[in-house]
């Protein structure tokens, strides 16, 4: 199943901290190709503490054949490994975040997971990353494609286009 995963980082070596994330993420058992990887933006922090620093932001699509919630787990366990803490508050400077945005078609809204990702199709630093990738993909629960989302969208956060191949380095 067609599996989206958004991935922000704005501590530290934030490329580097994406390229980790990338290579732990495609490395998990159930991940196959083919493997999507969307180019690198730089964002403004979203709902952050003031003075926080850019973000840099990327989309990843692959296959993956398995349980939601072991995904999820080995998401965070993903960015436990790369220094985010446990327990953490949302909306605050990382080093790495990565959102579980959809699994194919499949709607979830457990405590543990929420698929499509509830507020991916308001972020345009999830939809501007994932347009490259997928823009005519229309997203579970919603009616327009990524492109149209992208474009109804307010343009009042910056938001530009860093690198494109980014996935080789």
């Amino acid at each position: 199943m067609r599996t989206g995963v958004a991935l922000g980082s704005n501590l530290g070596d934030r490329l580097a901290n994406l390229l980790a994330a990338r290579k732990a993420i495609i490395d998990l058992a159930g991940v196959e190709p083919p493997i999507l990887s969307s180019a690198i933006y730089e964002t403004e922090p979203v709902d952050c503490e003031p003075g926080a620093e850019k973000f840099l932001n990327a989309v990843l699509e692959f296959d993956y054949e398995g349980d939601p919630v072991n995904l999820l787990k080995n998401l965070m366990e993903i960015e436990r490994v790369l220094g985010r803490p446990p327990g953490y508050a949302r909306n605050v400077s990382r080093k790495i975040d990565i959102d579980l945005l959809y699994l194919g078609q499949m709607k979830i809204d457990t405590a543990e997971v929420q698929l499509p990702h509830p507020r991916m199709h308001s972020r345009r630093f999830v939809l501007q990353p994932l347009a490259d990738i997928r823009p005519d993909l229309v997203l579970p629960r919603q009616a327009k494609t990524v492109r149209e989302l992208l474009a109804r969208l307010d343009d009042s956060g910056k938001v530009v286009r860093l690198t494109k191949d980014w996935q080789s380095r």
